[in-house]
């Protein structure tokens, strides 16, 4: 799944982002994607998308987004693993967005 990424002016506080997050463990779970075992395979790392909403935009280049448990990352606009949802992921994942909306308020 390949999305295009918004423009760096175009993000704005209040927007939903889709992150895809690298993790590593000894049990990937099933939103796991691109998944890769270690040399030994005692772990693997992979991707999972997180629901994330923007706090702030700091100095035009960096995006401070907010998880559901209240953690903050900043991470550049120009991050390929950040992207818009698509309208479908909005209507989607509505209820996962709106969780992360009640912890910034």
């Amino acid at each position: 799944m390949n999305h295009a990424a918004k423009s760096q002016s175009t993000w704005e506080v209040g927007d939903w982002v889709i992150y895809r997050k690298q993790k590593r463990s000894t049990s990937p779970g099933p939103r796991a994607e691109e998944i890769h075992p270690d040399e030994h395979g005692e772990k693997y790392t992979y991707l999972v998308e997180k629901y994330w909403v923007v706090e702030d935009i700091v100095d035009g280049e960096h995006l401070k987004l907010v998880t559901k448990r209240g953690k903050r990352h900043e991470v550049p606009v120009t991050d390929p693993r950040l992207r818009e949802p698509t309208w479908w992921e909005k209507w989607m994942l509505a209820k996962r967005f709106k969780e992360v909306e009640e912890v910034i308020v």
